[in-house]
């Protein structure tokens, strides 16, 4: 098994068109620590310097909430983290259909099966996948159909969509960015009873050892089958070691990764930049 190891530099905030009075803040960038990856370091920097707390969400995500009680022009964060990865391939065993008809899943994951909001798949959607379905002997089967349908019929195009966007909109027109191809293969999936979960985090496309690499924030889904394995649609694949989880849930509004208010009279505009840097790689 081949190990990998990853330093990630999120910076982000918002600048503030004629300047916040207060602002009040949450964030979820600090990467979990799972099975398949270990946090060896991380901090978070919050600049004006801001009362915060910190607390585990319903999800079981790390959060910070903070809160800035004086005048600033900008709202500065960065996320600093070191990550060992070492992702496994899905096990072979499938649950099988009849295994997601127990109270296991019905209710115990009823959360995952909800098709309302962002994750509304459509008519349209709905019925493509029904037919997928007839000839899946398993979920998994259908996990794979549905990814590859995804990824060859919507494209991704930057800012086609925006945050509020349901899946059903970006499937219509058959662009989006990765959010919206997590959100459409979603509601596809709980559309034939398999639950599924929003995942947000980070992807090196094209990693270089050593050397600092434009990385993204990323988006995927987990799907559970007997358990929870990893599916990305926006690349046709199943997470690697250079997929960084940092927060999942029911879909993007569960796991932003900075969300928040400001008292003032002007608008506010967010900037985003990801760097990260494949540190090693290891068997």
């Amino acid at each position: 098994m081949v190990s990998t190891q990853l330093r990630i530099v999120h910076k982000t905030g918002y600048t503030y068109r004629g300047g916040a009075t207060a602002s009040f803040n949450e964030v979820r960038m600090t990467p979990r620590s799972t099975h398949e990856q270990f946090v060896l370091h991380s901090r978070l920097e919050v600049s004006p310097t801001p009362w915060l707390h910190t607390n585990v969400d319903y999800w079981g995500n790390d959060v910070t909430t903070f809160e800035i009680h004086e005048r600033h022009d900008q709202l500065r964060v960065v996320a600093t983290s070191t990550v060992d990865i070492e992702r496994s391939p899905a096990p072979v065993d499938s649950v099988g259909w009849d295994g997601l008809q127990v109270n296991e899943v019905t209710d115990g994951l009823c959360e995952y099966l909800e098709l309302e909001g962002l994750v509304d798949p459509g008519p349209d959607l709905i019925a493509r996948v029904a037919e997928l379905r007839t000839g899946c002997e398993t979920p998994r089967e259908l996990v794979d159909a549905v990814r590859s349908l995804v990824n060859a019929e919507v494209r991704f195009v930057a800012g086609s969509t925006s945050v509020k966007a349901p899946a059903s909109t970006a499937w219509a027109q058959r662009s989006g960015v990765a959010r919206d191809f997590a959100h459409i293969m979603i509601g596809a999936l709980r559309s034939a009873g398999v639950p599924a979960r929003y995942v947000s985090g980070y992807y090196l496309p094209e990693p270089e050892p050593g050397v600092p690499t434009r990385g993204y924030s990323h988006s995927w889904v987990d799907y559970w089958d007997g358990g929870w394995s990893g599916a990305d649609p926006t690349y046709d694949m199943a997470p690697g070691n250079f997929h960084v989880d940092v927060a999942h849930g029911r879909d993007y509004n569960d796991t932003a990764p900075l969300r928040g208010i400001f008292t003032g009279t002007g608008t506010s505009q967010m900037f985003v930049d990801v760097e990260i840097t494949q540190v090693r790689s290891r068997r």
